[in-house]
């Protein structure tokens, strides 16, 4: 704990009946707000069988009262990726997620996050290593991370490392002088794709939120299935475990006005859709689907033109994650901003990560050799 902030265990059972405004506040006074980190996101761990003991919820409060600035949880687990040692690793569930980070508040960021890394450090419960695989490299939380650590005597390592499209507004921005910019040569050649789509007939985009996503998510699925997800059974209607994890996220989310489920429809019939986390003007892709037979079309790349515009009709300040892994073709998305992300493995306080690490770079070369191999 620093001087001026203290931090607390939650119970992950009881932490959303206390936190859930808290947390939404914070979010609200946050660059980043991961919303993998809400009271929602533990009770669908919970549900997807994450034992309660193994989840760490971490408040960091003001000392002089009981303003909310910074929240991380994490899960203790031990596996062959993590060298088969105790390590704590976040989120929870890396299936849909997009982001390890914690929650700050802008104003306080650097001291919430040595205090969170510094109580870690000093539990002497807790794994002196962190799993951090889908961990921001940029921006005001990483800093304020780098510098927690650097204070503690702890060590950062990366393996996995691109760059993830982004849609970041400048001031004075519109769709059309955004667009222009994004797609730079490219703009004439997409946009009059687009208007291909346009004149295939009548389209339409909406945002469903609430009860509605809940409704909607089930023309998702559909649209998914209908693709080669559903051919290869990996679509979320062939995995039963993950389709009730992702029903329980939108559920939850959908609770607290958090989630919504973006169609866009070629004469009623949906031909591409988009799962997001949305919150405090950020939004956060968890899944996207689209019709393979409208291919040609790029029907996702137009759901993406078509919320941007949307966004910027609003009038209100916004920001799109994609929430890219390090497998996806930045390209498809008609964004330009990259946030450069990784695949990374902390030691505090001096601790040794040897085996974390070696199990990371094994698995990197693994996933190499298995690209170069004819299949």
């Amino acid at each position: 704990m620093t001087a001026s902030i203290a931090v607390r265990r939650l119970p992950a059972g009881t932490y959303g009946a206390v936190y859930a405004e808290a947390f939404a506040d914070l979010c609200r006074r946050a660059e980043a707000p991961n919303l993998h980190m809400a009271p929602a996101a533990v009770a669908a761990a919970l549900s997807f069988g994450i034992a309660n003991d193994d989840i760490v919820v971490l408040a960091a409060h003001a000392s002089d009262g009981e303003d909310l600035l910074g929240l991380w949880a994490l899960r203790r687990t031990r596996s062959l990726h993590s060298g088969l040692v105790p390590v704590l690793e976040a989120p929870l569930v890396s299936l849909y997620e997009v982001s390890s980070a914690p929650v700050l508040d802008r104003g306080r960021a650097h001291d919430a996050a040595a205090a969170l890394i510094l109580t870690i450090a000093e539990a002497p419960d807790l794994p002196k290593i962190l799993k951090l695989p889908l961990l921001p490299m940029q921006g005001n939380v990483f800093a304020a991370l780098e510098s927690a650590l650097a204070a503690t005597g702890s060590s950062i390592a990366t393996f996995e490392r691109w760059q993830r499209p982004m849609l970041v507004p400048e001031p004075g921005d519109d769709a059309e002088r955004y667009l222009r910019r994004a797609l730079g040569q490219g703009y004439k050649k997409r946009m009059q794709q687009h208007r291909q789509l346009e004149k295939a007939g009548t389209l339409a985009y909406q945002r469903h939120r609430g009860a509605e996503a809940i409704a909607t998510l089930e023309d998702f699925l559909a649209l998914e299935a209908a693709g080669w997800k559903g051919r290869g059974g990996t679509a979320l209607t062939s995995l039963a475990r993950d389709g009730a994890y992702i029903r329980e996220i939108i559920g939850n989310f959908a609770a607290a006005d958090a989630i919504r489920v973006d169609l866009l429809r070629l004469d009623d019939q949906p031909i591409a859709g988009g799962l997001l986390l949305d919150l405090a003007g950020q939004s956060h892709f968890l899944k996207i689907a689209y019709d393979e037979g409208k291919a040609r079309l790029s029907p996702g790349r137009a759901l993406a033109i078509a919320m941007l515009r949307a966004d910027f009709a609003a009038g209100r300040p916004f920001l799109l994650d994609s929430g890219a892994g390090d497998r996806v073709d930045p390209s498809a998305y008609p964004w330009g901003e990259r946030q450069e992300m990784a695949n990374a493995i902390v030691a505090l306080a001096g601790h040794s990560a040897a085996l974390p690490k070696l199990a990371a770079a094994a698995r990197m070369r693994l996933r190499h050799w298995r690209d170069r191999s004819p299949r």
